[in-house]
């Protein structure tokens, strides 16, 4: 057999995207997933043609007489992370008050590749893009399909929608200019049915919706509800017949409890959910995706950051509670997928969260991890492909340095990054 050293791996990123039919055996002084039970120590996954053949212990494993081998002895391997609310092709502050005016859709389209690059490398394999100002987000999802250029699977939401003078328009400014939002802006049912006709035709794999107001936004506040429950439910039905979720940015509880009543599949954010939202959930499946890291950010670097001093305040006056509300409704039972918000901060920061959920919600680290595996797979509906280290998935893998299940914060600097059976990041000599 073939062992692959690291500067293997390094060549073998320059050839990513050729694809490898050979057989690849992958070792590792652990193994965590949770679809496997958790721990598994010195394990082997065997791969061919991108996918997982088997996950398990060495001993006894059947190995491929030529396979070559990817040898992480000292590291522990999981499955490919997912992050279910990413803003690819933003970065901070960019939810503020010029950088509409002082950059075109093309500065989005070039951050979008960037930061896909820096988010494969970060251990994320995966992303729900959950809201871009124009469709760069589709292009750069098809791209990446097509071994173009390096990033981690996509799904896309293109632009959403968003009410008139809402979280996702464009408010405070001059009367006579015509800014572009952050959404296509539509009100009432027809004008929401067709806007979501309209995302779904441009590319949109979901579809999100602003259902209350938010933190970076002017002009409202986290309390309001920016569309009626008819209108949500329009959306929802809409997209439903086309086979699309739909994923709905709510803060507090009245647009919230609606969205969750309409059938959205995800409540992002989640931040002041309350007893009745909490039942609500439960009663109708409805992921929450928290996107917790973010408001720290907000409040400890955003001002550097060109992020607004209203958006700085209404990040602290919830904060504690968003803590709260939501270590509440997990372990009420409500189901969660990770999802972080990156762009609001740095992209390559995604695994922030994990040290929260563990620390701050007293979420255990198996746990946190499968809201970031099996749980955010489930949410985009993709858990027969990704998600687990399982046979027949793709074979999506990641190493990092000690046991994420003793310190969780292991997660935040990975060393190796395989995805479909290919190398994008190897381990650097020691």
């Amino acid at each position: 057999m073939k062992r692959l050293s690291a500067s293997v791996c390094a060549l073998w990123i320059l050839t990513a995207g050729t694809g490898f039919a050979q057989d690849v055996v992958v070792r590792a002084s652990l193994l965590v997933d949770p679809a496997l039970g958790g721990a598994i120590e010195n394990a082997v996954v065997v791969v061919k043609d991108g996918k997982v053949v088997s996950a398990g212990p060495a001993a006894g494993a059947a190995v491929p007489a030529g396979a070559t081998v990817v040898d992480l002895t000292g590291y522990t391997i999981l499955p490919g992370l997912i992050d279910c609310h990413v803003h690819i092709n933003g970065r901070p502050g960019d939810g503020g008050d010029t950088l509409k005016l002082q950059e075109s859709v093309a500065y989005e389209a070039i951050y979008g590749v960037a930061h896909a690059k820096i988010t494969l490398e970060a251990g994320f394999t995966a992303i729900r893009n959950i809201g871009a100002g124009n469709y760069a987000d589709a292009a750069l999802r098809d791209l990446i399909n097509r071994g173009v250029v390096p990033g981690p699977r996509m799904w896309v939401a293109t632009r959403g929608v968003g009410a008139t003078g809402g979280h996702a328009d464009i408010n405070g400014w001059n009367s006579d200019l015509d800014l572009p939002g952050y959404a296509q802006i539509a009100d009432g049912v027809d004008e929401l049915r067709k806007a979501v006709r309209t995302q779904i035709k441009h590319g949109a794999d979901v579809i999100k919706v602003t259902a209350t107001g938010g933190v970076l936004s002017v002009g409202d506040a986290l309390t309001d509800q920016q569309y009626s429950f008819e209108e949500l439910e329009a959306i929802v039905q809409t997209a439903g017949m086309l086979g699309t979720k739909v994923a709905a940015h709510a803060h507090s509880p009245q647009g919230m409890n609606d969205a969750i009543r309409a059938g959205v599949a995800s409540i992002e954010h989640g931040s002041l959910i309350d007893e009745e939202g909490i039942r609500l959930a439960k009663e109708h499946g409805t992921f929450i995706v928290p996107t917790l890291y973010t408001l720290d950010f907000i409040i400890d670097e955003g001002p550097e950051n060109g992020v607004p001093v209203y958006a700085v305040d209404k990040a602290k006056a919830m904060a504690k509670q968003q803590r709260e509300q939501l270590g509440l409704a997990f372990h009420a039972g409500v189901k969660f997928a990770y999802g972080t918000d990156a762009a609001v901060f740095p992209h390559g920061r995604n695994a922030r969260d994990f040290a929260i959920l563990v620390d701050q919600l007293d979420v255990q680290p198996l746990e946190a991890i499968r809201t970031a595996t099996m749980n955010a797979a489930e949410l985009i509906g993709v858990e027969d492909q990704i998600g687990s280290l399982e046979p027949g998935k793709w074979a999506d893998i990641i190493a990092v340095s000690g046991n994420p299940l003793e310190d969780i914060t292991a997660l935040e600097e990975v060393h190796f990054v395989m995805k479909g059976g290919e190398v994008y990041k190897s381990l650097q000599p020691r």
